[in-house]
């Protein structure tokens, strides 16, 4: 069984980290676990130059910050028993959630979701949504209830 494990750097892909731990059995699995970094919007589809370069320095601090994130992950996987490898993309989270599980075969994708209500699920996106919609396999949404929410 092939499952990817999509994070980023937050409370809720922890959670998806941990389901996947407790969830998976050592024998046959395999995790691919990815990151996926949003150039800032002045960089999408443009040649870079002029002033620019401290988006690009922003950009790769990123793709820094993310490697380490993905390798840590990866890590702890291994150690709990579980074949992981770690991948890192840049561009639109869904598109490329997407193309990584297609490409991959991957027979289930795990992420975590943020929450968000409203105005601000609406400009933001919802990425675990997008991916349940369109995704070639099953897709396991992993939740974080308020603390004070019941079972």
């Amino acid at each position: 069984m092939r499952i990817l494990l999509a994070i980023d750097d937050s409370k809720f892909s922890e959670a998806a980290v941990e389901a996947v731990i407790e969830q998976a059995r050592p024998h046959g699995i395999e995790v691919r676990i990815l990151h996926v970094v949003e150039p800032p919007p002045l960089l999408v589809g443009r040649e870079l130059g002029g002033y620019e370069p401290a988006l690009q320095d922003a950009l790769e601090f990123q793709k820094q910050h993310a490697e380490a994130l993905v390798a840590k992950t990866a890590e702890l996987l291994r150690v709990r028993g579980l074949k992981a490898t770690a991948a890192l993309e840049v561009g639109d989270p869904k598109s490329k959630i997407l193309d990584a599980a297609e490409e991959w075969h991957a027979n289930l994708i795990v992420l975590g979701s943020h929450g968000r209500k409203g105005l601000n699920r609406f400009l933001m996106g919802g990425v675990s949504e997008a991916v349940a919609r369109h995704a070639c396999c099953s897709v396991e949404i992993v939740r974080i209830c308020p603390a004070n929410a019941k079972n």
